[in-house]
């Protein structure tokens, strides 16, 4: 099953520090270096992806839905959210979505929907581990703390509930 991930823009934007300095500086530059992490991203994984961003803070020269890179860029209408458009997409796609936003509201109108959701930082950290070269990440933590793969089960009293356990298919598929 294919998954489609909808990304709240200016969200992921403003909660990573390297696009947010670049979005201080100019919202365009913000934009684009997000645009080009995710086209790397999509390279790399060929998942389906839409980025949402708020229309009133779009300049008159975009439409209100392009491409870049194989990535669909959507802007709200003018007196409608980038929220309201990613809600009207999860309801739209249902189970074969995956969310990506901070806000909480949005978030929790998604999971009602039955879409994945995932924060903006935590997606952050899987597009930056999608950028190294053999796609893995060493964890010094790990390795300072003595702390060994184990095969012991949990046992059924730490099983997750049917919904966090489809949720967490969806994001291994990232």
């Amino acid at each position: 099953m294919a998954v489609h991930i909808i990304i709240d823009g200016y969200n992921l934007i403003r909660q990573s520090a390297d696009l947010s300095r670049l979005d201080r500086q100019d919202l365009e530059m913000g934009r684009e270096a997000l645009l080009d992490m995710l086209v790397a991203y999509k390279r790399v994984k060929h998942h389906r992806i839409t980025v949402v961003f708020d229309g009133t803070d779009a300049y008159s020269l975009y439409r209100q839905r392009e491409r870049v890179g194989g990535i669909a860029v959507l802007f709200s209408r003018s007196g409608e959210t980038a929220d309201t458009v990613i809600k009207r997409l999860a309801d739209r796609e249902g189970e074969g979505a995956l969310v990506v936003s901070s806000d909480r509201a949005v978030g929790d109108y998604a999971s009602s929907r039955k879409a994945a959701t995932m924060s903006s930082p935590e997606f952050m950290d899987r597009l930056i581990m999608a950028s190294w070269p053999d796609g893995k990440v060493i964890d010094p933590d790990r390795e300072l703390n003595g702390w060994t793969p184990t095969t012991r089960k949990k046992g059924p009293r730490r099983r997750l509930s049917k919904k966090e356990r489809k949720n967490r298919r969806k994001i291994l598929k990232l």
